[in-house]
């Protein structure tokens, strides 16, 4: 499917003030129903430039995350602490990671290997505060600046294919070493706050 083909007529229309309010609007839609948000990253920069692709996507994104914490939360937390009350030690391990709040938010929103989509679900069942959530969600924006960047540098849809796996420049290594730091250090912390609850659990 030619997606340049398909979009070229909503662009100009994209381009405008009103536009851009659909836009945000459109990616906080994609983001609740669980859709990858990198073409749509890209097509942000593309379309605003860097600077207000960033601001523009980040926040769509923070709106969307928001929604679908909110929908985990009050349409689904009743079963999955149902779910979780058979299993005391797994109950425990997840209420103190939950405490552990802002900090492995930001730590998991910045590593690659937790997907955006799936964390605002596991969000949405945890203990974790909306407040802490939602301040976490300033992560999400080296990444954001990443693909807006991108998208700038392909001008246009046909190319995003092609810029995403040329040759990696010096931003997106430093963004795949900061999320490979992330990675470990959202681990240790997760580890270290399940030991805490099981020795907690096995004192008590």
């Amino acid at each position: 499917m030619d997606l340049s083909a398909w979009l070229e007529p909503a662009l100009p229309a994209l381009r405008t003030p009103a536009g851009a309010v659909a836009f945000v609007l459109l990616y906080a839609l994609w983001v609740t129903l669980l859709l990858p948000g990198i073409w749509a990253s890209m097509l942000a920069g593309a379309l605003y430039g860097t600077f207000w692709g960033s601001l523009i996507v980040q926040l769509g994104a923070s709106l969307g995350a928001i929604g679908a914490f909110l929908l985990a939360r009050h349409r689904l937390r009743g079963w999955s602490r149902r779910r979780l009350g058979r299993f005391p030690k797994l109950l425990a391990i997840e209420q103190a990671v939950s405490r552990e709040g802002l900090k492995l938010v930001v730590l998991t929103r910045l590593s690659p290997a937790f997907p955006f989509s799936l964390l605002n679900l596991a969000y949405g069942l945890s203990e974790v505060s909306l407040r802490d959530y939602t301040l976490g969600l300033v992560a999400i924006l080296p990444g954001t600046v990443l693909f807006c960047a991108l998208g700038e540098l392909a001008g246009d849809v046909s190319r995003f294919g092609e810029v995403l796996h040329g040759e990696a420049d010096a931003g997106t290594w430093a963004l795949r070493i900061l999320g490979l730091a992330a990675t470990v250090g959202s681990i240790g912390l997760a580890g270290r706050a399940a030991r805490r609850a099981l020795e907690r659990q096995n004192g008590g």
